[in-house]
């Protein structure tokens, strides 16, 4: 694949039509919990780009180059929130040379490189996709925005033919925005560690100087160069303060006398599973039962307070299903526990599945 002048020295990112993304998958074959980042890590990665350019001209010449595969690697040092978002900042570095030439549409001599460093500042946000009603936790789709300052050379850059010469060895930096796109994919005997790959556009407006000379009518110029270009990358990302992975529950029964009901992120309403095993609970009171305590759980991504308000409404829930299957309601026990009691521990502000429950007891 050939990659356009893009002139500004500096190219930034590849992309190659099938995102990378099939190498990190056979990195994992196990899922582990997708729990929202919270705290800092670090990030790194390896890739090519593909450098768009429009056609380039002064004057009457007009001039194309291609560029061979360029490699761009990158770190990054982030703080995730632990409700999806993170910031980061990135530092990237980017090379090219020159691989083919065109002066007025005719092929032409062409040789040089090209480096680039760009310091980014970016936001992202992961989507949690049990959130959207896929039950996986094993890839977590993120996307994000960046922007910050890129320094872009050209080294001996010379394209001619035998009466035009276009040269560039300038250096120069400017503002710059990217977008990312990207998949994670944790790794489960490793918690805090994901392999990464993504998808990146960055684009900068103005490049490095290029200088025109006609030998046969002995006239020069300059111009500036306009570029953007398309990168994908793979790499590691690893979490500092990410808690062990826990496999999920089997089933929802916790013992003998107990039943487990799960929730959604932030809601009390009961899903089909849910009302399913009430209704075992319900069918399970029998003879010798003289009170049944409902106890509402949250995870820890949210306010206390807020936590503590919903795991009462997730009991009541609870409660008001079993009264409607039969239970009398004076032998139901409602209470809420907000954040404690977890049967996943986490950092705060994690979101965690198993922890968004209400405990069934049977007494």
């Amino acid at each position: 694949m050939n990659f356009r002048f893009f002139g500004r020295g500096g190219f930034m990112f590849g992309m190659s039509r099938n995102l990378v993304a099939a190498s990190a998958l056979a990195v994992l074959a196990n899922g582990a919990s997708a729990q929202d980042l919270q705290g800092f890590y670090v990030g790194g990665g390896i890739g090519g780009f593909y450098q768009v350019t429009d056609e380039g001209g002064i004057g009457n010449t007009k001039f194309s180059q291609d560029w061979d595969i360029g490699t761009v690697g990158i770190l990054s040092l982030g703080y995730g929130f632990g409700n999806g978002f993170r910031a980061e900042i990135e530092g990237a570095l980017r090379s090219s040379s020159v691989d083919a030439v065109q002066l007025n549409n005719q092929p032409a001599k062409g040789s040089g490189r090209s480096q680039s460093l760009a310091v980014m500042a970016n936001v992202l946000y992961d989507l949690d996709l049990r959130l959207i009603g896929l039950n996986t936790s094993a890839v977590v789709p993120y996307f994000g925005f960046g922007i910050g300052y890129h320094t872009g050379s050209t080294d001996n850059i010379r394209l001619s033919n035998d009466t035009t010469t276009i040269t560039s060895d300038d250096q120069d930096g400017r503002l710059a925005y990217q977008f990312i796109a990207g998949l994670s994919f944790p790794v489960a005997s490793v918690p805090g560690l994901a392999v990464t790959a993504e998808y990146r556009l960055f684009n900068d407006e103005y490049g490095p100087e290029i200088k025109f000379s006609d030998s046969a009518s002995g006239t020069s110029r300059t111009r500036r160069t306009e570029f953007y270009n398309h990168g994908v990358l793979v790499g590691l990302r690893y979490a500092f303060n990410a808690a062990p992975a826990v496999a999920t529950a089997a089933a929802p029964v916790a013992s003998a006398r107990s039943f487990l009901v799960f929730f959604d992120w932030s809601k009390a309403d009961l899903t089909d599973r849910a009302r399913q095993v009430i209704g075992e609970a319900a069918a399970s009171r029998g003879s010798g039962v003289t009170r049944i305590e409902v106890n509402g759980f949250t995870d820890r991504s949210g306010p206390a307070d807020y936590n503590m308000q919903l795991s009462l409404r997730r009991a009541n829930a609870v409660a008001a299903e079993l009264v409607r299957r039969g239970v009398p309601r004076n032998e139901i026990v409602t209470r809420g526990f907000g954040e404690e009691n977890n049967l996943v521990p986490t950092a705060d502000g994690v979101r965690e599945p198993q922890n968004r429950r209400v405990e069934i007891i049977l007494r």
